[in-house]
């Protein structure tokens, strides 16, 4: 089959599309899939440069949000045949510790992401575990369905779950361009809450405001901290959705409110922040850290996304052979969603 994998970390130009050994028949509890999109995201570039700790199969291939049809099933694959459509749910988890059994799946000492920790969906085929297989419906086309699983499960756990966003709070949320981004301005317009989003060019305000946006800031115009004090009074937000890390770091913490709460899931800007510790105790504030979500929290937004009350946001579909221009496309940030990729 048809695949985009890399031998070594480094740069975009380790990644080669190359014909690799098919992937293999399902046994007994497992499907075949037929890939038909693979979104990208930020941890595709980071485990393909080498974080800190990786420990990954070679080669390896990337991709953890990823669409279909069956074209296998194994005899105990129950509920499932071939030429369904199909999504990969992206975290694998044991299902019997009291995490998972509880709904906090990414909190498992066995948990896994797809493409991360596994081979992933830049790839013609992939066989995965039918614990990991939820039917999709034919409300969007495979390509925007692979723009769903890891960031609006991301996004969702960080608004509700983590940062326990409630309707008429003002919550601020980094990057509406992004993939994580454009899914959080949806999820808090949908929850009632006011929201102020940043964005990187002026071509991007109208479209983030087009996904529910109350107000955007261009953060390349604007100092982001200063106008949302101006935009809520002097108050301060509710709720940082922060997932930028370093670069808006201390100015997201001046952002919130008297006993306001940030959470954070990633550090596309840089790994490490200061805190001004009194700061912190004396205005109470709170900060989580949140990693993917449950499986559960996903059946949710997808449920929302079924209704048309949340919708997908694709910039491009590539080719699967152009995945190293999705990545550096990604990197600059020159698009607003998600970038697909199509083998």
């Amino acid at each position: 089959m048809k695949a985009v994998v890399f031998n070594e970390h480094g740069g975009v130009d380790k990644l080669r599309y190359e014909d690799i050994e098919d992937a293999p028949g399902p046994g007994s509890h497992e499907v075949k899939i037929r890939v038909r999109g693979c979104g990208v995201n930020h941890l595709d570039i980071w485990v393909r440069e080498g974080m800190r700790g990786l420990d990954i199969p070679m080669p390896h291939i990337l991709g953890s949000e990823v669409t279909g049809e069956i074209v296998e099933a194994g005899k105990s694959a129950l509920g499932f045949k071939v030429g369904q459509r199909v999504m990969v749910t992206p975290g694998i988890s044991c299902r019997r510790c009291r995490h998972c059994l509880s709904g906090n799946d990414s909190q498992c000492e066995e948990f896994q992401i797809v493409g991360y920790q596994t081979q992933g969906g830049y790839a013609e085929f992939i066989t995965v575990s039918a614990t990991n297989v939820l039917s999709i419906s034919d409300a969007w086309s495979l390509e925007e369905w692979a723009a769903v699983p890891l960031v609006f499960l991301t996004a969702w756990h960080m608004l509700l779950k983590r940062g326990g966003l409630k309707p008429g709070e003002d919550v601020l949320i980094h990057a509406a361009g992004s993939g994580i981004g454009s899914a959080a301005v949806q999820i808090a317009k949908l929850c009632g809450a006011r929201v102020i989003t940043t964005v990187g060019s002026r071509e991007k305000i109208e479209k983030a405001k087009k996904l529910g946006a109350d107000d955007v800031i261009n953060y390349r115009e604007q100092d982001f901290s200063e106008a949302v004090k101006k935009l809520t009074g002097g108050k301060g937000v509710e709720l940082v959705f922060e997932h930028i890390g370093q670069e808006t770091w201390e100015k997201s913490l001046r952002s919130l409110a008297k006993g306001g709460r940030m959470a954070i899931c990633g550090v596309t800007g840089g790994p490490t922040g200061t805190v001004d510790i009194p700061f912190l105790f004396l205005r109470q504030l709170s900060i989580h850290g949140s990693y993917m979500g449950g499986r559960n929290e996903l059946l949710d937004a997808i449920r929302l996304i079924e209704q048309g009350k949340l919708r997908p946001v694709v910039d491009t579909v590539f080719p699967l052979k152009d995945a190293a221009l999705a990545q550096k496309k990604m990197a600059e940030r020159k698009f607003f969603g998600k970038l697909v990729l199509r083998p």
